[in-house]
């Protein structure tokens, strides 16, 4: 008996052992970025569904948005479809050529793609690079540019230096994986510019499943993760390597990136009570930085006005989230709000938060300031 039971002990703690190896590979978020080197294992036969969002973030919405066709020309529905990975390579594998079309740049940790292509390739050769590392695309808006996957577990190949020989023996014989309880999902935005070039950027969103307790009932929620820098840049070099360019190039690319001025910005009180946010930069500038912003916090965008320079934003308002909605869910509680964008004259671009229901209660005016506060952070 005391034999089964120091054999149990012996195998229990190195798979423990195991486990805790994976977890210090995902849990230093601020991890060095080298790219090529970063292991991406997204388990495809398996998606997440009906997450517990947190109260400060909303389900995602797979409707369509409004149109702002006369500002893109060409625009046709598009269209999800399952193509095998094979048939997806051969449609596009290099569809550059020459390096040199790629240009990567850089804002600290942040990094977007200069693509010397039509707007309409890029989004195409974005989808379906998606669909090879295994996601589903749940939300495909062409009018906006935002391609948004599933949720997807990673589960990583750890080297077995890593592991040792015991327990890399024990992990060959159980024929196991070991990951956290993390899941991502990645979105996609792709910007038309001058000249027939676009502007890709790829920003990863991660949840962590946590316990909770009510009570006497355990159960687990998800929870909003810390961002996971090398691990989004991984996925933008492999991208770019997907695009066209080899490994030694898109590399140096990536690290050397040009470096884009900073932009500070300012949360004021408006005169009528709404929280105002100031970019310190011109309106074009304030608009990609913004959209970057909403790209980073995960922001439900049902529309955008190029012309205009607003957005449409879904979100639900602190002062709603309470016992009932954690319950019921907060579908009935999203509101659509205007963010709109006005250049002041100064080199300075003035953001302000529109009720387009026109109710304006302290509410809304309250959460004004937490949103802009939250955008404040990221710069």
């Amino acid at each position: 008996m005391k034999i089964k039971l120091a054999i149990t002990l012996f195998f229990t703690s190195f798979l423990y052992g195991c486990m805790n190896s994976v977890i210090d590979t995902r849990a230093n978020t601020q991890r060095e970025i080298d790219p090529g080197n970063i292991p991406i294992n997204y388990y495809s036969d398996k998606t997440v569904k009906s997450l517990v969002v947190p109260p400060d973030l909303t389900k995602p919405d797979a409707q369509n948005s409004f149109r702002i066709s006369e500002f893109v020309n060409g625009i046709n529905e598009n269209v999800i479809d399952f193509t095998s990975t094979e048939e997806v390579k051969d449609k596009n594998i290099k569809i550059l050529t020459n390096i040199s079309e790629i240009q990567v740049k850089r804002s600290g940790q942040r990094r977007w793609l200069v693509i010397k292509k039509d707007s309409d390739t890029i989004w195409e050769i974005a989808k379906d690079f998606l669909k090879e590392q295994g996601f589903t695309i749940k939300k495909s808006n062409k009018n906006i540019g935002i391609i948004e996957t599933d949720f997807l577990e990673n589960y990583p190949d750890i080297p077995e230096k890593s592991l040792g020989f015991i327990r890399s023996m024990i992990s060959k014989a159980l024929t196991a994986r070991y990951t956290l309880p993390i899941i991502d999902k990645y979105r996609v935005r792709v910007e038309p510019i001058d000249n027939n070039n676009t502007e890709l950027h790829l920003s990863l969103f991660s949840m962590q499943e946590k316990l909770a307790q009510s009570g006497n009932i355990e159960t687990t929620i998800w929870e909003a993760y810390e961002k996971d820098i090398a691990l989004e840049t991984e996925m933008l070099y492999r991208l770019m390597l997907y695009i066209g360019g080899n490994k030694v190039d898109v590399k140096e690319k990536i690290l050397k990136a040009q470096e884009e001025k900073t932009i500070k910005t300012n949360v004021v009180e408006n005169f009528n009570g709404y929280a105002k946010l100031v970019f310190k930069a011109n309106v074009i500038d304030s608009w990609d930085n913004l959209n970057w912003a909403f790209d980073q916090l995960n922001i439900e965008i049902e529309d955008k006005d190029l012309k205009e320079k607003s957005f449409y934003i879904k979100a639900v308002r602190t002062a709603d989230l309470g016992i009932m909605s954690s319950l019921l869910g907060t579908d009935s509680l999203v509101k659509t709000f205007q963010i709109i964008l006005k250049d002041n004259g100064k080199d300075e671009t003035e953001i302000f938060f529109n009720d387009i229901s026109g109710e304006n209660e302290q509410e809304t005016k309250d959460y004004s300031f937490e949103f802009f506060q939250k955008i404040q952070k990221l710069f």
